[in-house]
């Protein structure tokens, strides 16, 4: 007996030491991959491990046109820092204004976040706020709908304080209509000058809170739209003619100002990558040059509020002599994005204001052709005649694209600004 204890003792120190091996080999590793599990952050869900989420689609849309959309739902989770453990989708003639999925649905909604572990679910669209509180009361998982990701990214990708700003007064907006109390135990008084009255509640409270705060910010951004109109009139005083990059986001606008101008913006093959305005400088021969600007980039269903809130930003594009329309050519949904800017172009009065349309990563497209010979560039050169075709990343058409951007310029006399 006294042998199998110190036996038994010895097995298990030799299993406790592997063990403990194996956790500093996994430690070295995380710390030589600049990453540790267990340690990542979400600003979606506060912390923790990396949020998994189900993602949702009820729409009246023809079922092609849902499945984009899904799979760009997909991407905006992922740029989030969110792992999809799933999706579900259901066409309807009408959506429930209550609850956007029935009963049977809900279950199975339910059925499929247990199975992939999830704790978020992502409805593709915007809630309705009592669609929010009725989601919010049947299951027990958050509810965040399209707007709350794309608003989540901004937070997370914005630098500057004007774009913080910007990103800030958007949630709040958002977040106000939204805001509902538990109940009224949270009642109480204050008094004071500024101090709640008799009788308000904990939510009036908050939402007067928000209010004075939206204001706030309100007024920082106005001071910054001043700002920045005194720096373009200093431009238009100088005599240099402007030219803005504009589309959806991820088209490779970033990138193409780097190869432009020998800049060194950050790049990266996500959505959304860059938020805050970049003016450059971009130099002709015979002393000439304009000033090149990229703004964030567009998409589909782009909320509202961050329209609003980036109303300082996207003025730059108000003074520009050119607009640069940059696509993704090797985007299988290059139609519908192209439409997408065009219609939020017509949104902000910028319809009349000259365009060129440069379909951007040539490089990525397939060279194999079709019954009639025809690759498919051949294809896109036939149906968008006018546009440039480059590939940033390569430097491909890059030479013809500024001498065709030189040509549009009149550089004879400053900007009409």
């Amino acid at each position: 007996m006294e042998a199998d204890f110190f036996a038994e003792t010895a097995a298990l120190e030799e299993e406790l030491a592997r063990s403990a091996a194996l956790t500093a080999g996994q430690g070295e590793a995380d710390k030589k991959n600049g990453s540790f599990a267990g340690l990542k952050k979400s600003r979606i869900v506060g912390s923790g491990a990396e949020p998994r989420a189900i993602l949702v689609s009820v729409s009246t849309r023809p079922r092609a046109e849902q499945e984009s959309s899904l799979a760009e739902l997909a991407e905006l989770a992922d740029s989030a820092g969110v792992t999809v453990a799933g999706t579900l989708m259901q066409r309807v003639h009408a959506v429930n204004p209550t609850l956007i999925l029935g009963k049977g649905k809900l279950a199975e909604l339910e059925v499929t976040a247990l199975q992939g572990n999830a704790d978020l679910i992502i409805f593709d669209g915007e809630l309705a706020p009592a669609q929010l509180r009725n989601l919010t009361e049947v299951t027990e998982r958050r509810i965040l709908d399209r707007t709350q990701v794309i608003l989540d990214i901004f937070a997370q990708r914005a630098t500057s304080q004007a774009g913080k700003c910007q990103v800030e007064l958007a949630q709040l907006q958002y977040m106000l209509p939204r805001l509902v109390g538990k109940s009224r135990a949270l009642d109480r008084l204050a008094g004071g000058i500024g101090g709640r009255g008799p009788g308000e509640t904990k939510l009036e409270t908050d939402r007067r809170r928000l209010r004075d705060r939206v204001a706030r910010i309100k007024d920082s951004l106005e001071d910054l739209r001043r700002r920045r109109s005194y720096v373009r009139a200093r431009r238009a005083k100088g005599g240099a003619p402007v030219a803005s990059l504009v589309g959806y986001t991820n088209a490779g606008k970033s990138t193409l100002l780097n190869a432009l101008t020998g800049s060194d913006v950050l790049v990266e093959n996500r959505l959304f990558a860059t938020l805050d305005p970049t003016t450059r400088r971009l130099r002709f021969p015979r002393e000439r040059e304009l000033i090149l600007t990229d703004t964030v980039g567009f998409i589909r269903s782009l909320p509202k509020e961050l329209m609003e809130a980036f109303r300082a930003t996207l003025e730059e594009l108000e003074e520009a002599d050119l607009l640069l329309h940059v696509a993704d050519a090797s985007h299988p949904e290059l139609a519908r994005h192209l439409k997408s800017v065009e219609d939020i172009l017509e949104q902000l009065d910028l319809g009349a204001t000259p365009r060129m349309l440069v379909l951007n990563k040539v490089d990525a497209l397939s060279t194999e052709a079709d019954e009639e010979g025809l690759t498919a560039r051949m294809l896109l050169e036939r149906e968008y005649p006018g546009a440039f075709f480059i590939a940033a990343r390569t430097g491909e058409g890059l030479a013809e694209l500024s001498r065709a951007i030189a040509g549009r310029m009149d550089w004879a006399e400053p900007s009409k600004r």
